[in-house]
């Protein structure tokens, strides 16, 4: 018998000889697997999902994997499944000392990507993320990798029930305070605990995961419709078959990552986000996804769109009702998008193949409860503004559609902790008062380190019943799931010598936010010799994942990521 050809595909950058060797060598081992010439000869596409069995958002993602791999078989591909864990925030341990790591393994796993990706010359990609973290991860990494990718992220969580309203899992943290301020009993706390979460996926709220999901689909890098798809449906099983088929027409025609996560792309993203009052998180993650293909969406950027980009669409955690589950009834993203199509730019290309204007040809919205028209929006601005002054130099990020109209311009007395867990130990020990501003520093990035969010202090001050009278800021950030007048990003972070390390309790601190203002009330004087006194306490990290992230990271200012650019 004749011997076979060598392969006929090539690795780019080396020469033949050396790339005919790597490919035998290759091709040796892949058939220690079972894999036969022929598939050898096709494109080789890396089906990369979340899979674990500590996540909620993932745990459901193997019968997508298998529906992406097949449409892959069908357009003439061969798939190669690869799990990097999802993480989920709230399994993991939100409001705890370990909620630090959260943002480090964005890094990390933009990281595992790049090396998956790189390390076998894949020709192309699906990724299959759902939750908060792992979306803007696997984004970073198949921009910085830039081949031909799309997305399928992994549906909503059916909202829970209790006694006849709607809820998620940040009402258990808001259950949790009402338990402690003796307005809800254990068993009822435990009831709500119950019936909050009734399926996988992300959970069903407009909070960071569905935030990022939006930001993916409104990019152009998955199908029409992924968002408002729920995670145990046959839609998203078919949606996985299509995107198989996709990939491979993407890697024909050569659609990388660069020619759809476009300046303008970027910026349609943004205008969503602000119409959905979406997570202050996309700030972050927006910010270093675009870097890795060398733009800048930085916070002015943000706060020029906010102020012209009506928010239309309202639902938890702003509205008391309203969850992804409506979101889907009304048309889902696409009929958002529809709304906005006067502010949109409509020709950038995307995983269809298509414009975003052929996209929208078809869609519509479907409930004006849910999707309002531009001419009455719930408000003339988007759901985020962007707060600078004396205590914030460099910027702080605010969800303002969830900041009760009272509280959009608020001063009062600084009542200062150094942790999340000084700040909850003080909440409930009656330590905060009506009328006061708790500061919560030295949790960003290098303080923390790894700014960890600062949802159950924010959650907390709800719950005692204190969410219309009690304003709260820090160096870190907070979930998707804000509610009341909480500032986060708050820049320069007190570990590096931001003016939040030198604020002392009863100090004025005095909140603007339709003028975009956050001052600390003293004379510049004062501000200079307190900082000229001010030292850097004793890092809390020095060794393992904390203490290399903190020694690299950027401040949220810049995304938050690791000092990977120039």
């Amino acid at each position: 018998m004749a011997s076979q050809p060598l392969r006929s595909k090539c690795i780019p950058g080396v020469g033949r000889e050396q790339s005919e060797l790597a490919i035998c060598h290759r091709d040796a081992l892949l058939k220690s697997m079972g894999y036969r010439d022929a598939e050898l000869e096709k494109p080789f596409v890396a089906v990369i999902h979340g899979w674990n069995e500590m996540s909620p958002g993932h745990c459901h993602l193997k019968p997508v994997a298998e529906a992406i791999k097949d449409g892959i078989y069908e357009a003439g591909g061969t798939p190669f499944e690869i799990v990097i864990p999802g993480l989920c925030g709230g399994a993991g341990g939100a409001g705890t000392p370990v909620a630090r790591y959260f943002f480090p393994y964005r890094e990390y796993t933009a990281g595992m990507v790049e090396i998956m990706l790189q390390s076998h010359y894949f020709d192309g990609a699906v990724m299959v993320p759902t939750c908060d973290y792992t979306i803007p991860a696997f984004a970073m990494g198949v921009g910085r990798v830039n081949v031909p990718s799309i997305f399928v992220t992994g549906g909503y969580m059916e909202p829970g029930n209790f006694r006849g309203r709607p809820v998620t899992m940040s009402d258990t943290a808001i259950g949790y305070g009402q338990y402690k301020a003796g307005t809800m009993k254990e068993a009822d706390l435990k009831e709500l605990v119950d019936s909050a979460c009734p399926t996988p996926g992300a959970c069903p709220l407009m909070a960071t995961a569905n935030t990022m999901n939006t930001v993916i689909e409104t990019l152009g890098m998955s199908l029409p419709g992924n968002t408002a798809t729920p995670a145990m449906s046959s839609r998203l099983l078919a949606m996985g078959r299509e995107a198989g088929n996709r990939v491979l027409d993407l890697i024909n025609r050569n659609v990388r990552p660069s020619d759809i996560m476009t300046q303008k792309a970027f910026a349609n993203a943004i205008r969503v986000v602000l119409a959905v009052g979406g997570s202050m998180n996309a700030v972050l993650h927006i910010t270093a996804m675009s870097r890795e293909v060398d733009l800048d969406m930085g916070l002015e950027i943000w706060d020029k769109m906010s102020r012209e980009t009506p928010f239309i669409c309202s639902l938890m955690p702003n509205h008391p009702t309203l969850t992804l589950k409506d979101l889907e009834r009304a048309g889902g993203i696409e009929a958002v998008m529809k709304e906005l199509e006067p502010l949109l730019s409509l020709d950038v290309l995307t995983v269809t193949g298509r414009t975003l204007r052929e996209n929208l040809k078809q869609a519509s919205v479907k409930d004006r409860s849910v999707i309002r028209e531009l001419k009455n929006p719930y408000s003339h601005e988007g759901g985020i503004a962007i707060l600078r002054g004396t205590l914030v130099p460099e910027g702080a990020v605010v969800k303002q559609s969830a900041v009760p109209s009272e509280m959009l311009r608020f001063s009062g007395p600084a009542k200062v902790f150094d942790s999340e867990e000084e700040a909850i130990s003080g909440l409930m020990a009656g330590q905060v008062h009506q009328g006061d501003v708790v500061i919560v520093r030295y949790e960003g990035p290098k303080g923390g380190p790894g700014a960890r969010e600062i949802m159950m202090v924010m959650h907390s001050i709800v719950g005692l019943g204190l969410g219309k009278s009690v304003a709260l800021i820090t160096d870190s950030r907070f979930s998707g799931t804000n509610k009341g007048l909480a500032i986060g990003h708050a820049s320069p972070e007190a570990m590096e010598g931001g003016p939040l390390a030198i604020v002392r309790n009863g100090d004025l601190i005095e909140i603007d936010i339709p003028n975009r203002r956050l001052d600390l009330k003293l004379k510049k004087e004062e501000i200079e010799s307190r900082m000229k006194s001010w030292r850097a306490p004793r890092a809390k990290a020095t060794r393992g994942v904390l203490g290399l992230y903190s020694q690299f990271a950027e401040s949220l200012t810049y995304g938050g990521g690791a000092r990977t650019h120039p």
